[in-house]
């Protein structure tokens, strides 16, 4: 009992700034959201459909420099400090070409839309809000691996207050593009996307100088005065973090692929699916956080090869999990006619955004779970295996059979958006029992292994 209470207390100093950190940049979402929803309803759904390719790749560069945090926490945890300044060397070398990546992608995406079919009306909205956050995507993959190294130093205070920065930057920035203020051009929703580029960028540079000038990383400080490069732990990075950014690749480009193909239903329907999806996307940041908390829990208790300090951080990070899935159902069944309010006053989508919530409500557990144990194989350096179990559950169960439900009569009359959602409940528990087989099989095999 006393153990669980130590690993509670310290699974709560470093997840709830990470927490505070990760709503912060969530809502970032959620002011360009209500922002550009104050232009037009064409507006709101080019940011809702941008937002539905771009919030994948970043979080797709995320999962892949989540690698390192597992990897510098084993380190830590057997007091290997010579060590770090050469493997977040490494992580800085991969956020290169990720950042690059992410560049080229979002300055591609023209022709996928057309394929896509996307509103007419929209389509050049969402193109050149794509291309205005393209500028953004060199700066997320640099702050995210600057994040990953401070995360796993245990120190993650800083992830909070550069986040709160950004957000209190990112709306004054929104004011003056979206509305042409100041001499600026009035860019409606593509004014989103500039904003947050230069928000990114702001961030990956705030973190960096903190990191150079604070004493807390003396011990294994990051820096460049003699740099490193090792391509075989550059690989083993890739191969670790690759499967878990192609997991939750899986994950959110569900919503992503629902709000694509429910696009031709018009407008009104795009942006109930997203005041939906962006209110249950901030809630999921909370689980979100203690499972990155955990990350560094597993990973530190596998570097002292402690078994039982790994179970404390296992069985405690699973009751917090739990319960905050069950916090987060009651939440939105008792307050899905509020929520909208704060995004529109337009009565259809009202309606139909207080809808899904109902049934976000019932799969809050489950992703709670899921992203639970996803956290506690990550500190295992297990990704391969969660990977295709990610896979089979969100598209080999929850999007097949969305499109049925939603936009075919083969089981059922067409359900529109609310098919999708119950899609989305099955994959989610589907991820949450076949994840959770795999962590219990896990905890069972040598520290080593």
């Amino acid at each position: 009992m006393t153990v669980s209470r130590r690993e509670l207390n310290a699974l709560l100093a470093l997840a709830v700034p990470i927490l505070g950190g990760q709503l912060a940049q969530t809502a970032n979402g959620f002011v360009d959201t209500v922002m550009a929803g104050r232009v037009s309803a064409n507006d709101l759904a080019a940011v809702a459909v941008g937002a539905s390719v771009w919030v994948p790749l970043y979080l797709f560069m995320t999962g892949v420099l989540m690698s390192v945090t597992p990897i510098l926490s084993r380190h830590l945890g057997g007091e290997r400090h010579e060590r770090i300044n050469p493997l977040a060397q490494q992580a800085l070398w991969l956020s290169l070409g990720l950042g690059a990546l992410g560049f080229l992608v979002l300055r591609s995406m023209g022709p996928v839309l057309n394929i896509m079919d996307v509103d007419a009306a929209i389509r050049p909205l969402v193109d050149d809000y794509l291309k205005a956050l393209s500028w953004g995507m060199p700066g997320a993959a640099l702050w995210l691996a600057l994040r990953s190294y401070t995360e796993a130093m245990s120190h993650s205070r800083p992830v909070l207050w550069i986040s709160v920065i950004g957000l209190l930057v990112n709306i004054p920035c929104n004011y003056v593009l979206i509305y042409g203020k100041f001499g600026f051009p009035e860019l409606g929703g593509v004014g989103c996307g500039w904003a947050t580029s230069l928000v990114l960028w702001l961030m990956a540079l705030l973190m960096a100088g903190y990191i150079a000038v604070n004493r807390v990383y003396q011990q294994a400080r990051l820096s460049l005065r003699e740099r490193h490069l090792e391509w075989s732990t550059l690989f083993y990075m890739l191969r670790l973090g690759l499967p878990v950014g192609l997991s939750i690749f899986f994950e959110v480009s569900i919503f992503s692929v629902i709000a694509l193909l429910i696009s031709r239903l018009g407008a009104e329907t795009v942006a109930g699916h997203q005041i939906a999806l962006n209110f249950t996307a901030l809630i999921f940041m909370v689980p979100l956080s203690f499972a990155l908390a955990t990350t560094v829990r597993v990973g530190r208790a596998r570097g002292r090869e402690d078994r039982d300090a790994l179970r404390a951080a296992v069985k405690t990070s699973m009751q917090v999990s739990i319960a905050i899935g069950l916090l987060a159902s009651v939440l939105l069944l008792l307050a899905r006619h509020h929520i909208p309010l704060i995004y529109t006053d337009n009565h259809a989508v009202h309606a139909l955004a207080a809808h899904l919530l109902i049934f976000a409500a019932l799969y809050q557990v489950s992703d709670a779970i899921q992203v639970w144990a996803s956290g506690c194989l990550r500190g295992f350096e297990d990704t391969a295996w969660p990977m295709v179990l990610t896979l089979l559950s969100y598209w080999g169960i929850g999007l097949p059979l969305g499109y049925v439900l939603g936009l075919t009569d083969i089981l059922v009359p067409a359900m529109g958006p609310s098919g999708f959602w119950i899609g989305l409940v099955a994959g989610l528990s589907g991820a949450a029992i076949l994840l959770g087989v795999r962590l219990i099989w896990r905890m069972r095999q040598p520290l080593s292994q």
